[in-house]
């Protein structure tokens, strides 16, 4: 494999550093334009409801929301309902998250940073706690990409929750469906919603067996081709009609074999028809069974003194998380962990929430186990990979006397891991977690663990009468 820029000469990579700098001024203004544009498009919304006010509409002032809608639409031309739903959403952002929208229009973050934030919040009623909501989760959005920024402003926006997530999980099961689209070209869409274990679970078993699948189909054509067959790959109609075959085939098929070269995706939603018409992957198994013995894994991280329903009146304790992106319910929480055969205990510190440890009762491969734990996604900048989807790389090689310990490993997704080995950018670790990146221009990226989902507390009171809850920070203060 070559190294990318490793060729590349000083007038080139001055160049690479000009479009970077001019990217992110650009990206600047773009958000801050986007920000005046949601502007007038929430005074828009404002002027028609207050039309309609004036005016006493019964409608409460739809007919002149679509009409004004509809007068802008012509103007830009855009159809009034996509315009509509822009006024709906300016209108939400600068009326509910004015910090939000005055962050955007300074060109501290993006659009898709406020998007994130108003979707995760969108819950909050109480003016004073969408405002709290809105401080804390800014001071992460500047630092953070907006894919990584989703699963901590959610978990930020639970803090001030008005309703316990098992009572909101008991209403959302109402909403729980399936619905079927029609395509073009033959295809339809499958749309399901359910419970969130369910669904990573679900997902979690068809990616791993149409992994399964994918290496073993790229085994089987690698056989037959050292074997001297002429391997045809099973999208090109072309060459399969040319081979004379239209199934796939085997290293002992002779001169030629139709290769399975279906992408993972692909796989994933043939093997849920399998699932789903059979019980069965029968399509896809192998003759050994192999994808009938792989069984889903999902990570759930509870606080333990929410999983043992400690809680004490005006203490926010956190919800459990799953796969460190969406809360779930404590019943659910609470029955996966009594049925696991044994779950992973991460010790944090009271005060700021880090990993110190990672232990097991039924211990194994405790390195690992802690690393996923304080990394939970790759560690390139930006990245949301998760860590148990990632390769655990030596910071220093292993063969230039690396160490195999917690200050020299990492987890990066292969995309990242590639980049690492093979171009240019250069990563150390400063202690606690920390990586330092530093790409081909000199440009440095500090990449911090992200916090853990756990209770954390302020430093004890130096009056000893003092209730030891009261310590715990109310929902407005509560360290992240």
């Amino acid at each position: 494999m070559t190294n990318a820029l490793m060729d590349a000469s000083d007038a080139q990579v001055a160049a690479l550093d000009s479009i970077v700098s001019s990217l992110r001024q650009t990206d600047a203004t773009l958000s801050s334009v986007l920000a005046v544009r949601d502007g007038m498009l929430a005074l828009a919304s404002r002027l028609a409801l207050t039309v309609a006010e004036q005016g006493g509409h019964p409608d409460h002032g739809d007919l002149t929301l679509r009409t004004v809608a509809a007068e802008i639409g012509a103007a830009q031309r855009v159809s009034d309902r996509t315009v509509q739903r822009w006024m709906a959403d300016a209108e939400w952002l600068v009326t509910r998250f004015p910090q939000v929208w005055a962050a955007q229009g300074a060109g501290r973050i993006s659009a898709g940073h406020a998007r994130v934030i108003v979707e995760a919040g969108s819950h909050l009623e109480d003016p004073a706690e969408r405002a709290a909501y809105a401080e804390s989760v800014l001071a992460i959005a500047e630092q953070e990409s907006p894919n990584r920024l989703r699963p901590m402003a959610r978990r930020l926006a639970e803090r001030y929750q008005p309703l316990p997530i098992d009572e909101r999980h008991r209403r959302a099961r109402k909403k729980c469906g399936v619905w079927l689209d029609d395509l073009e070209d033959g295809n339809s869409k499958i749309t399901a919603i359910t419970s969130s274990a369910l669904a990573h679970g679900m997902f979690d078993r068809l990616s791993e067996m149409a992994t399964e699948l994918k290496n073993h189909n790229a085994q089987a054509a690698a056989e037959a081709r050292a074997a001297g067959a002429r391997v045809v790959p099973a999208s090109d109609a072309a060459a399969r009609q040319a081979a004379g075959s239209s199934a796939f085939g085997s290293a002992a098929d002779g001169a030629v074999f139709v290769a399975d070269d279906r992408t993972v995706a692909q796989l994933r939603a043939d093997l849920l028809a399998d699932l789903v018409l059979s019980g069965v992957p029968t399509g896809h198994d192998t003759e050994d069974g192999l994808l009938a013995r792989i069984v889903p894994h999902v990570q759930v991280t509870v606080p333990i003194l929410t999983l043992m329903g400690l809680d004490r009146a005006g203490v926010p304790l956190p919800p459990a998380e799953l796969d460190g992106a969406c809360p779930i319910d404590l019943d659910t929480a609470r029955r996966l962990a009594g049925a696991a055969s044994g779950w992973d205990r991460v010790l944090t510190d009271p005060i700021t929430g880090g990993v110190l440890a990672v232990d097991r009762y039924r211990p194994s491969t405790h390195l690992r186990r802690y690393l996923h734990a304080r990394d939970q996604r790759c560690r390139f900048p930006t990245c949301g990979r998760r860590a148990s989807q990632c390769d655990l790389d030596h910071n220093r090689a292993a063969s230039a006397g690396g160490a195999t310990s917690a200050e020299n490993l990492g987890d990066f997704c292969r995309r990242h891991h590639i980049l690492k080995h093979h171009s240019p950018w250069h990563v150390e670790q400063l202690g606690g977690g920390v990586f330092a990146w530093t790409s081909p221009t000199g440009r440095l990226y500090i990449d911090r663990p992200p916090p853990q989902n756990t209770v954390t507390f302020q430093p004890p009171d130096p009056d000893p009468s003092r209730d030891l809850w009261a310590s715990v920070p109310a929902a407005e203060t509560a360290p992240f």
